[in-house]
This record gives structure tokens, C-alpha cells and sequence, in this order.
């Protein structure tokens, strides 16, 4: 009982002197980024006033460190998030506001289903939206090394825009990762694509007209085409070459049109798309989930399929906002 009496106390001791530590470094951090602020053409009175109570979050490096695309498995993943509930919801949501979604998907062109299924990933049609203080979130994990250039600009860019009177500060609550409103944009996106659909001189990222627009404006912009697919779940041949699947969300390469792939997937006349599509494979468990197979679960993504991931660098969340979308297309 002693022994274990004193490794509790060094225990204590010793995570009581890192996180002293990592204070003084992060009060060391902040006057930096302060004057990199500053010099980034910020009013020193924004700075100081946004910043002050900036402080270290250590769950919010947990989370970065734990997150759900790091871990679960493809099809656990989308089960979760697509669920018959989670429909239910979304269409609750579209009878409600039916006029409005209506009239944006017609201006922008993007499908009402694509945008139900994004809100209802990122925040449970309103319900999630986040309690973190965005500015400590977007500090921390500037202040971190993982993404520490990333976060920076974003912290940065967050800082001009309450500048401009663009965001007003008091409220700054989102998700640990600093991202805000009904779809979660963070800081870059906001600047690049949100609008003020209803001419109220204020965007309101929290409220259906101005969320559900500037996220269509987004997804215009970056090229989504409506009425094209996103993937296909396939069979493949192990026969084919490695250097055509592909683990990482970051680069999908060796993209050719379909007819090329036919001799690998045993599944592909079952499926009707346009045949001059140029389309990639994907095996999203590999090299993240211990043990999974290469051939499968695998999956044949088009250009569309590409427009999510630039909405969130995940195999798995593309493919969980497809297949919601798919079930919203078959209920409303």
C-alpha cells in the first residue's frame, strides 16, 4: 500500500510540474503571437481584447489525438452516422424550413439532400453545435506542434474578421478544433464562403438561411456537380496493382475511367453511371484499422467523392455524407 501511496504522489507531482510547465510556455506563446498578429495588420486593441483570455486546453489535444477517423472502421463509422433516426431528423428539419432549402438548392445547384446530410454529420441539424471556446481551442492547438502552421493561420484569420466586424467575438463557442455554426466552418471558410443570404447585414452561421447558403456556396465554388454520383461499394479482384488503391485522404491518385477498372471489380455491371466518368478506388481501413484486409471494404469514388474530402480530409466521413444523402434522396 505504501509503494502505491507514493507513485500516486509522484504521479501527482510530476504531471502537476508539466502542466506548470506547459503554462509558461503557452504564456511565452501567446506574446509572441500577439505581435505576429499584430504585424499581420490586426488592431493591437482586437488583439488584446480577442486574446486575453486565451488559454491552454489540454482536452482539445486529447480529442485531436483521439478522433473517430483514427480508429473505428468503415462501416461502424457510417452506421453511426446515417442512421434511420438520424433521416427522421433531417426530414423533420426540411418540412420545416422546406421554402427556404428550396430555394437555395434551385439558386446554387446543389441538392438539399447533400446539404441535409452535411449539417447532419457536422452537427446533428443544430443540436451539436459546440460549447469550446473557439479562440483557446485555435490557440491550443496553434501553440501544439502537430498542426501548429495550420491552426496559426486559422487563429489569424479568425482575428480579421472580428476585426472587420465580420464575427462578433461573444460568440466564439464551437467545436475543440475552433470550427463554428450549423456546418462547421472554421475560420478560412467563413472568409472564403460564408454569405448573408438574407440581407440582414449579418451573417448568421447558427441559423438556417444563412448557414444552409453559404454552405451551398461552398460547395458550388469548389465544383460540386449535382445529380453526378459520389462512390460505389465494390468486389475487387485481388489481382489488381497496389499502386491503384488508395489508403490516404490526402492524395488520391491513378484515376481512370471506368472501363479501365472493369476487369478488376466483380460487381461493376450490377451498378449504371456514366461509363466516361474517371473514377479511383479506395480501401479505407487500411493502414488505419490493425488487421484489415487490403481488397475490402473498397470502394470506386468519383470527382464529386473528391469535393467532400476537401470539406474534411476523411475516407470515412465522404463516405458517410454520401450514403445519408442517398437516404435522404429516397425519402423526400
Amino acid at each position: 500500500m505504501l509503494k502505491i501511496i507514493k507513485l500516486i504522489i509522484t504521479l501527482n507531482i510530476f504531471f502537476s510540474f508539466n502542466a506548470f510547465a506547459i503554462g509558461e510556455d503557452f504564456t511565452s506563446w501567446l506574446k509572441d503571437f500577439k505581435k505576429k498578429a499584430i504585424l499581420n495588420g490586426i488592431s493591437e486593441e482586437v488583439v488584446n481584447d480577442v486574446m486575453s483570455d486565451a488559454r491552454f486546453l489540454p482536452k482539445v489535444i486529447e480529442y485531436d489525438r483521439y478522433q473517430p477517423e483514427f480508429y473505428e472502421d468503415t462501416f461502424t463509422y457510417i452506421k453511426k452516422r446515417t442512421s434511420k433516426k438520424k433521416v427522421r431528423e433531417g426530414l423533420k428539419l426540411y418540412k420545416k424550413e422546406k421554402e427556404v432549402i428550396d430555394k437555395i438548392e434551385k439558386e446554387f445547384e446543389i441538392e438539399k439532400e447533400l446539404l441535409l446530410a452535411l449539417m447532419g454529420i457536422e452537427t446533428n441539424f443544430g443540436k451539436y453545435l459546440g460549447k469550446m471556446d473557439i479562440v483557446s481551442s485555435l490557440a491550443t492547438l496553434s501553440f501544439d506542434k502537430r498542426r501548429s502552421k495550420f491552426f496559426t493561420e486559422e487563429l489569424i484569420i479568425l482575428l480579421k474578421l472580428v476585426d472587420k466586424k465580420i464575427i462578433n467575438k461573444d460568440i466564439l463557442f464551437g467545436s475543440w478544433a475552433g470550427a463554428f455554426g450549423n456546418f462547421q466552418f472554421m475560420p478560412r471558410t467563413i472568409r472564403n464562403y460564408a454569405i448573408d443570404f438574407n440581407n440582414n447585414k449579418v451573417i448568421e452561421l447558427k441559423k438556417t438561411e444563412d448557414s444552409f447558403a453559404s454552405a451551398a456556396n461552398y460547395l458550388k465554388k469548389i465544383g460540386w456537380k449535382k445529380n453526378e454520383p459520389c462512390f460505389f461499394k465494390i468486389n475487387l479482384d485481388k489481382k489488381i496493382p497496389k499502386k491503384y488503391l488508395n489508403s490516404s485522404a490526402r492524395d488520391i491518385r491513378n484515376k481512370k475511367k471506368i472501363a479501365f477498372f472493369k476487369r478488376y471489380i466483380s460487381n461493376l455491371d450490377n451498378i449504371v453511371f456514366n461509363q466516361n466518368l474517371k473514377a479511383a478506388i479506395i480501401i479505407p481501413d487500411k493502414d488505419i484499422i490493425p488487421g484489415s484486409e487490403t481488397y475490402s471494404p473498397a470502394f470506386i469514388v468519383f470527382e464529386n467523392y473528391e469535393k467532400i474530402l476537401s470539406w474534411n480530409r476523411s475516407l470515412r466521413f465522404a463516405l458517410a455524407v454520401c450514403t445519408l444523402k442517398q437516404s435522404f434522396e429516397n425519402e423526400i
